[in-house]
Formats: C-alpha cells, sequence, structure tokens
C-alpha cells in the first residue's frame, strides 16, 4: 500500500462500475456534421433510449450504486434518462458540456466557461451539483485541478498514474488545495473493444463480450490482490447491448462474491480517502529537453 493509504477496516480493494452518459456529444463535438447523419445519431441514442434503462435494471438486481459521469448536453437532451439515474439513487457527476477534451481549450477561461455550462445544465434538469468529475476523452490539463477545488469538486476520476486512489495538489505551492484522484486506464474501457463507427471511430474489429469481460476479469481479480482500486468505465450506447450487459453483470457477481471487496460509488470511496493522512501528489508541466 502507499504510504499511508488503507481501506476501512474488513476491506481490503475496490470496485467502483461506472457509465459515461456521452449519447451524441462526442460525436457533435468532433465531427458537427454528424447531426445531420441519422444513422449516427440514432447510433448513439442508443445509450439513453435503450441502454440505460436496461443498465438500471441490472444495478438494481445487483443491488449496486454506481456513478454515471454525463456531459452536460446529454442531460439536456435525455432529461428523463438523466433524471431516472438520479431517482434510481446512483451518483451523477459530472462529464463536460459536448464531451470537450482539454486539449481543445486555449485558456483556462474557455475551460472553466466549460465546466460551468456543464454544471448549470445537471442543476436546471435534474437539481444535482456534482462533486466528481470526469474529463472527457480523459483529457486533462495542468490547470483542471485548480478549477475543480475552486468549483467545490472533491475528486476527479482520470488520471492513470497509480493503482490506489490518492491527493492530488492544485499547485506545488505549500498548503496549497488538493482533491481526491480516483484512477482509471483505457483497458478497463469499453469504447475501445466495442465501438465501431465507419470513418469516426473503432478500427471494425468488434470484441466479443466474452472476450472483454474475460480481460476485466482479469484485471480486477489482479488489483484486488494488490489491494487496489478496480475503476472500470462503461457507456450506455456501448454497453448497453444486450450480450454485453449480460457480460457485465456477470462481472458484477463476481466481484461481489469476492471476500473484502468493497463495491462503492466514487463519491463513497473518494469520502474514505479523504479522512486518510496522505502527501498530496504534485503534477508539474514537463520541459522538454533539448534533442542532439
Amino acid at each position: 500500500m502507499p504510504a499511508g493509504f488503507a481501506w476501512p477496516p474488513g476491506i481490503r480493494a475496490a470496485a467502483c462500475f461506472t457509465f459515461d452518459v456521452d449519447a451524441e456529444s462526442p460525436i457533435l463535438f468532433e465531427h458537427p456534421e454528424a447531426a445531420g447523419w441519422l444513422d449516427v445519431m440514432s447510433h448513439q441514442a442508443y445509450g439513453p433510449r435503450t441502454g440505460i434503462p436496461r443498465i438500471l435494471r441490472l444495478l438494481d438486481r445487483q443491488g449496486i450504486r454506481a456513478t454515471f459521469f454525463v456531459p452536460g448536453y446529454s442531460t439536456e437532451r435525455w432529461p428523463e434518462a438523466i433524471r431516472s439515474i438520479r431517482d434510481a439513487g446512483h451518483e451523477i457527476a459530472h462529464h463536460g458540456y459536448l464531451h470537450e477534451g482539454a486539449r481543445s481549450a486555449p485558456d483556462a477561461e474557455t475551460e472553466e466557461r466549460r465546466l460551468l455550462r456543464g454544471l448549470e445544465a445537471l442543476d436546471t434538469v435534474a437539481g444535482v451539483r456534482p462533486v466528481g468529475y470526469r474529463a472527457p476523452m480523459w483529457e486533462l490539463s495542468y490547470r483542471l485541478p485548480a478549477l475543480l477545488a475552486k468549483h467545490g469538486f472533491r475528486y476527479d476520476s482520470g488520471l492513470m498514474d497509480a493503482d490506489h486512489p490518492y491527493r492530488l495538489a492544485v499547485s506545488a505551492e505549500p498548503g496549497a488545495a488538493s482533491i481526491v484522484e480516483l484512477p482509471a486506464h483505457w483497458a478497463q474501457d469499453d469504447w475501445e473493444p466495442y465501438v465501431y463507427l465507419p470513418g469516426l471511430s473503432g478500427s471494425g474489429v468488434i470484441a466479443s463480450p466474452a472476450e472483454v469481460i474475460a480481460r476485466w476479469t482479469l484485471e480486477l481479480e489482479a488489483l484486488v490482490e494488490e489491494g487496489g482500486l478496480f475503476m472500470l468505465t462503461n457507456h450506455p450506447f456501448v454497453s448497453g447491448h444486450a450480450s454485453r450487459a449480460a457480460g457485465l453483470e456477470r462481472l458484477i457477481q463476481r466481484a461481489r462474491e469476492i471476500p473484502g471487496l468493497w463495491i462503492a460509488s466514487a463519491t463513497e470511496i473518494a469520502a474514505h480517502v479523504e479522512t486518510l493522512p496522505l502527501v498530496p501528489v504534485v503534477h508539474l508541466p514537463l520541459v522538454v529537453p533539448e534533442t542532439l
């Protein structure tokens, strides 16, 4: 275990099942012309129309609380779907407005406006003030932690440099504010193995749920042995399909069988980490050395 880190008494590791409710937003941000392509828009609309109800049913059967990261645009376009997540008792967290990656923001002001626009949408539609954030496409700028702390966020989930949660400082100044980081990874995301949109995303090789769930099960079991955090990221338009959802449910059942594994929402895990005597980690921009 990292210095100062411990799970609650009787707990050996944790698992968090999360869902990014992207719907149309990532396609529209990268390819605004796709707004006129019914085939593509229907592909993305599968999430709120069909995937979310199926996922909510399986979470209810398994009796676990999940975290849904929701872009502001998805909230405005699919208000009833987002309210259904809220009403089922799951956590709703922030995921940008139109799924804008940080590398597209020219300055801190633009990044902050997008953050606030997403907050306003979640408040207006669902009456939710999230405390958690996941950067769209997991693109984080070095200025983002300070923006999150400024606006009352308690955790981020998207950095990929650890197996355990940690404290993330907003600057290198002594006594600087910090938030909790709940690390994730592309290997525990359903987009890469499952998504195919011709000319837009994916290789065209769509994996079998049997293969994907086997891979995730190996990672889950290995992280339990390490006493780490298994952070799984799914998308309702992706893993909401029948065979994939059935596979996900088998994975959750396997997690529930593991003695000492805490299955919790992102907020519940972050709240525990806030109680620990952790020295905050400082991330500073790198200086690229001159080449010979």
